[in-house]
Order: C-alpha cells, then structure tokens, then sequence
C-alpha cells in the first residue's frame, strides 16, 4: 500500500506539472492573441492570418518553441527527482571509467537523495539507444545508524 501511495505521489507531481505547463501554454497563446487578432477566439490559433501575416506565424512558432520547452521542463525536472519524497536529487558522483570498464564498469552518473531514500543510476553515454535511469530503493537508514543506540540505552 505504501507503494502504490508512493507511485500515485510521484505521477501526479508530474500530472500537476504538466498541466501547469498547459495553462502556461494557453496563458502565452492568450497574451499573443489578445494582442494581435482580437477576433480570435481563446486558445486557438487565427487561421487568417497564421500563414498570410509573417509576423504572426514567426511569433506562433516562438509560441510553440515555448511551450515545448515547458513541457520538456516539466519531464526533465521529474527524472531528477526523488520517487519518495519528490526532493531534487543531489550530489553527482562519477562512477566508473572507459579505461577501466572491464574493472569499474561504463561510466555512469549516480544522484543521491539528501534524506537517503534513493540513488539514480544514470549511464553517462547512450551506446545502443536511450537506457531508463536505474533507481535504487534504499529502504530506512535511519534504522540501521540507530541501531546501536539501543543498545548503549541498556548500559
């Protein structure tokens, strides 16, 4: 159950970024709108003018890049982010080496949590396609480091 309240808390962050993103969109679609062809109705391009008005289409086009650079935001942020506690991940270390891949392993970026919940694997280079980051779950450390203290408590 704890899971499942877990996986709910991190897709809907990104549900709820997503559609921030689409009201962003359709705010700026608004505002340019407003602006330039007050006859066009809410959220919709002007046809009339979209492909006869150069200024019109080039700031449509500036309108789209805009809004695929906010949806792209809203996705990237989320691969960097905790699946517990939905922090951003900290601390970047380098792990292993091209020169010694036999040895250490394909060089990979790992990011850690700052409360320990997790680490994400992240392959440094994509050789054969786009690999999923690999997240590890590592439980409650809290637990273990306190572990011992209970037994000092008996003394």
């Amino acid at each position: 159950m704890a899971e499942l309240k877990r996986h709910i808390k991190y897709w809907g962050f990104l549900l709820l970024k997503l559609v921030g993103a689409a009201v962003g969109s359709g705010f700026a679609l608004w505002f340019l709108n407003l602006y330039w062809a007050p006859e066009t109705k809410l959220f919709h391009l002007s046809w009339y003018q979209f492909g006869y008005d150069l200024a019109y289409t080039t700031l449509a086009g500036v309108w789209f890049l805009f809004s695929y650079g906010l949806f792209y935001l809203a996705i990237w942020d989320q691969r960097y982010r905790c699946r517990t506690c939905l922090r951003k991940l900290r601390m970047p270390v380098e792990t292993g080496s091209w020169g010694y891949m036999l040895q250490l392993g394909r060089p990979r970026i790992e990011y850690i949590c700052p409360y320990g919940h997790g680490t994400l694997n992240v392959d440094e280079v994509q050789i054969s396609g786009t690999t999923t980051p690999e997240w590890t779950e590592n439980g409650d450390i809290w637990a273990e480091l306190f572990a011992g203290k209970e037994s000092d408590r008996d003394f």
